[in-house]
Parts: structure tokens; sequence; C-alpha cells
């Protein structure tokens, strides 16, 4: 299986990348918000995610572990395959999605295209358990180490907050509301006390 791939980018399209390694090019289907940051000619190292069926391989390319790790989350709910599961992370960005899923916000999640009301609401009701657990997901994936994704503020606030008692499930939906109401890089601290201020309310 591969599970990185790093090369020269070789030509861009609207939804995939060629990626000659070191001769071989490789077309990988990658989110836009991953596609933003290469450039023809440029250097590039992404974390794949390999889907073999039947009739083909294909490559799923991101540019960082814990976009993989959502783009696998989001497959385990019925109807959910890799060109929607992308469609989610080309609009959503994980911080978004983790945001949207512990609010139950199901109208964030169906701007995606492709992500009608009844599926937005079945990502939103199957994964809404499960985003606490990606806001505090180790750096370890099957007892090997891989690329460390920093949780950020929100996640150390739900990390504090499941310390003092809360479920994660509520820990998580009381942060995103604070994060939303104050906003983008609000510290740690400030975020507990107003998710801690929600909860009483």
């Amino acid at each position: 299986m591969i599970g990185k791939l790093t090369g020269i980018v070789d030509s861009i399209a609207d939804d995939a990348v060629i990626l000659d390694v070191n001769g071989v090019g490789y077309l990988v289907q990658c989110p836009a918000s991953t596609l933003s940051r290469l450039s023809e000619g440029g250097h590039a190292s992404l974390m794949i995610e390999m889907k073999v069926s039947d009739d083909a391989i294909k490559l799923y390319g991101f540019a960082s572990a814990e976009e993989r790790e959502w783009f696998r989350l989001l497959q385990t709910v019925q109807n959910v395959g890799g060109k929607v599961a992308l469609s989610v992370l080309s609009t959503l960005s994980p911080r978004d999605l983790q945001r949207a899923l512990a609010l139950g916000d199901k109208a964030m999640i169906g701007r995606a295209p492709g992500v009608g009301p009844k599926l937005a609401l079945r990502i939103a009701t199957e994964l809404k358990d499960k985003a606490p657990s990606m806001m505090l997901r180790s750096d370890e994936e099957g007892g090997v180490a891989i690329m460390h994704v920093p949780r950020g503020p929100e996640g150390d606030a739900v990390s504090a907050l499941v310390h003092l008692g809360y479920s994660d499930a509520r820990a998580a939906e009381a942060v995103a509301r604070a994060a939303q109401a104050l906003g983008e890089h609000t510290e740690t601290g400030v975020l507990i006390r107003e998710a801690l201020k929600g909860m009483a309310r």
C-alpha cells in the first residue's frame, strides 16, 4: 500500500494532480484545500489513501495526516464514497468540519456539492460523537507515529473540559459554540470560560 508520495508536481487539474516521483507520474485526486497549496514544477509531499477496486486503483492525496483521517472517517457513513468525502473536505476545513459536527450543523455540511439534505443529516448524526475524538486525536496510528497535527486552542479546550468531567460530545459542542461566538484565534483559556458559561445557561 502507498501511504505517502514525494516528488515534483507535473500538472494540476480541477480535482487532481500528477505527481512525478522519480520519473513515474502518479495521478492523485485531492481536495481543493490541498490543490491550492501546490504549484506546477514545485516540490510536494502528499499523505496518500489508496483505494483498490475490481476495475481501478485510485490514489487520494492530502496536505496533512489530519485531512486524510477525516477522509477515512467520512467514508464510514453510508453512501459517502471517495468523491463525496473529497467534496466535503474541499468545502470545509478540518476545523470547520469538526465545528459543524459538534454543533450538528447539517446546513454547513450540506454546502458541499453532491451532499443533499438527507446525506448531510446522516453525516452530522453519525459522526457527531466522533468529532471530539478527532479533536483529541493522538499522533500515532496503529502504534506507528505519523505526522503530528497540533490540536490547537479548540482541541486543548475540549481536553480541559473532559478532564473536568464533561463528556467528549458535550465538551466539543460547548467549545464549538464558544469558538463560533468568539471567532478564530481565540485563546484556550477564553474558550474554556465561554464554553463553561454556555453550559451553565
